[in-house]
């Protein structure tokens, strides 16, 4: 059961109007051998458990390097809010969040003091608000109000109402389309949201209704104006699109101006790009199938009311869900979603071993929005009721239809950013969250001082490492060119799409 959350104090104007008309469908479970069912929502429940069960004793989790990665942390923190499956540890994280602040969106820990990464500090706020917190007062620091001081005005051309990285020379600004949703969620849901923000975000979306990771061409950095003006150019990612869908959602909701259409129409493209078996792809070297970019991706198709298609996605992540009756040798580890087929495979037969468990660790928060199904614009707005606890969880062993008919008499059961999400290098591997970008010289991914996972672990710790590596911040978990990894942005495309 879902109830309403008293203290929500932002989206009663995203829940209201009729852009954000959010249907949540439920499948009819099928029945596994040991007679118990099996729902998307309690999919999304297993895999926020056990995102829950790989935090360490201080309330995060750890990067490829073994040290806090705050991105994938607060991945992990949005799919417990979604799903209400371990308050006391989506505390515990937020509790430790608000202490290192600094560790994720600046280099004042290892580099020239006062800058700010901009996905990262959208990220942050995003954080603050689904849990509840004061934005304006999260631990030490406003998030609101840093946010809003990173946004360029009117004087900055092309790039007004861009939510821009802060760096001093020789360091580059990275900021990209998931930075930016990040922010728009955010703000749409503190306060008011400027329109010149939610119009920027506008404008990397092309005619065809797909949205740009970055708004400039490869190699370039320079601002392009719109999307179409960049021409043939123009990479169109599903990771950023999901992203930017679920942020006008929202801003449509706050009353932004051209926010639900835009909305609509980058839900279309979404279904479009989806594969017969409800599978999505990122873009570039991330553009097989793959669990973060099906995540977000059937999140966002909920959210704008396209259930068949969000069923069909969730459906796919079922069988891309580890269960105590399927898992093989990783039986263990019932409730992690593997990060395509490959991953699957190799988990059931020789189980999960430790250098492989941070793709695990990024790829599992991000399928589990296309499960649970609660839009980012919601989340935190209720307290969603994730059914048996441990020791009588039930075990999602079954896989339902994926195309499964939804149940219009069921009542939601809430899940979800930058999110989340992200897509993987050509291995398989998902890669840096594009929403993280970290100067550069700084730390190497996970550490505390940094922000950026190495390009091994995954998609970079965020909520959804989409898109591509492209800082020059080298060492954020998420848009963190890491050496090895890519020798240009969009080749360091980390493979899901999660932001900061």
């Amino acid at each position: 059961m879902v109830g309403v959350r008293p203290g929500a104090r932002t989206a009663a104007a995203v829940g209201a109007g009729a852009a954000l008309a959010v249907s949540i469908p439920l499948f009819v479970p099928t029945a596994s051998a040991d007679g118990k069912a099996a729902t998307p929502a309690e999919a999304a429940v297993a895999a926020a458990r056990w995102g829950a069960g790989e935090l360490t004793a201080d309330g995060a989790v750890p990067g490829l390097a073994g040290t806090p990665d705050w991105g994938l942390s607060i991945d992990t923190l949005i799919g417990l809010e979604a799903t209400g499956a371990a308050p006391a540890d989506a505390a515990r994280i937020t509790a430790t969040l608000k202490t290192h602040v600094r560790d994720y969106n600046s280099a004042d820990a290892w580099g020239p003091k006062g800058q700010r990464i901009a996905g990262a500090t959208a990220k942050l706020l995003y954080a603050a608000v689904i849990t509840d917190s004061d934005p304006a007062k999260f631990g030490e620091y406003d998030l609101r109000q840093e946010t809003l001081d990173l946004i360029a005005g009117p004087e900055a051309g092309l790039e007004n109402g861009r939510v821009k990285d802060k760096v001093t020379a020789p360091a580059t600004d990275n900021s990209n389309t998931f930075g930016q949703s990040l922010a728009v969620l955010g703000l749409a849901r503190s306060g008011e949201v400027p329109q010149n923000t939610v119009d920027f975000l506008l404008d990397q979306q092309c005619a065809s209704g797909g949205f740009r990771l970055f708004p400039y061409a490869f190699g370039g950095g320079k601002v392009t104006g719109d999307c179409d003006a960049q021409g043939a150019d123009a990479v169109l990612d599903p990771d950023s699109t999901a992203m930017a869908v679920q942020a006008l959602l929202a801003a449509a909701g706050a009353g932004a101006e051209g926010a639900g259409a835009g909305a609509e129409k980058g839900a279309d493209w979404l279904a479009e790009q989806q594969a017969a078996d409800g599978a999505l792809g990122g873009s570039g070297p991330t553009a097989a199938a793959n669990s973060n970019s099906t995540g977000l991706a059937g999140q966002a198709l909920a959210a704008t009311g396209r259930e068949e298609a969000a069923a069909k996605a969730a459906g796919w992540l079922v069988k891309h869900q580890l269960t105590k009756a399927d898992g093989g040798k990783a039986a263990a580890e019932a409730g992690a979603v593997a990060y395509n087929d490959e991953s699957l495979k190799s988990a059931r037969d020789e189980g999960i071993e430790e250098f492989q468990r941070d793709q695990w660790r990024r790829s599992t928060p991000q399928a589990l929005l296309g499960l649970a199904q609660v839009p980012l614009g919601e989340i935190g707005t209720t307290d969603p009721d994730p059914g048996p606890g441990p020791g009588e969880d039930p075990d999602p062993s079954t896989t339902p239809d994926p195309t499964g008919t939804p149940d219009p008499g069921a009542s939601p059961d809430p899940g979800a950013s930058p999110g989340p999400g992200g897509s993987t290098d050509p291995s398989g591997t998902p890669g840096p969250d594009p929403s993280d970008s970290a100067p550069a010289g700084g730390p190497a991914s996970g550490t505390t001082g940094g922000n950026a996972p190495d390009a091994a672990s995954g998609p970079g710790g965020s909520l959804a490492a989409t898109g591509a590596d492209i800082l020059p911040w080298a060492g954020a978990a998420g848009a963190l060119l890491v050496a090895g990894y890519a020798t240009h942005r969009f080749a360091a495309i980390h493979r899901k799409g999660r932001t900061s």
